[in-house]
């Protein structure tokens, strides 16, 4: 029995990306590499646009610790994807981000991931709580 792809309507924020000849495989669907790298922009674009990350300076950062993907239909060059994001957890220093892949204008998610982020400190590497402005920005992709 099929899973049921998840609809644009559960996810809280959308980023759009343009697919790349180069995404294609020699079977001429997007390989699945392309997903996860999908997966990362999108989440950091997103942090990175709210103010949340600058990869240079920010004193902690999100390192991720487990990810996963389920692929529902091909998708290919020329394809636009618009990644869905929601939040399912928040914890005092993890958050799990959820992410829909959904090709040009269908309802439903080609693809759909998950990456688990623990916050460190920059200089020593240890955990350290998501709190402030970040935990305030998360909550909005909660639903």
């Amino acid at each position: 029995m099929a899973t049921p792809r998840p609809k644009r309507a559960t996810y809280a924020a959308f980023r759009q990306m343009q697919t790349r000849w180069m995404d294609n495989d020699i079977y001429g669907h997007m390989n699945n590499v392309v997903h996860y790298s999908l997966f990362d922009t999108a989440v950091n674009g997103w942090l990175i646009e709210q103010g949340l990350l600058d990869p240079s300076t920010s004193e902690s950062y999100g390192l991720v610790v487990e990810t996963g993907c389920k692929y529902h239909a091909e998708m290919q060059f020329p394809d636009v994807v618009h990644a869905g994001l929601r939040i399912a957890k928040i914890g005092t220093s993890s958050v799990r981000f959820e992410v829909g892949l959904f090709r040009n204008d269908e309802e439903e998610a080609a693809a759909e991931g998950f990456f688990i982020h623990v916050y460190v400190d920059r200089t020593r590497h240890r955990p350290v709580p998501i709190e402030g402005a970040t935990r305030t920005a998360f909550e909005t992709l909660v639903l």
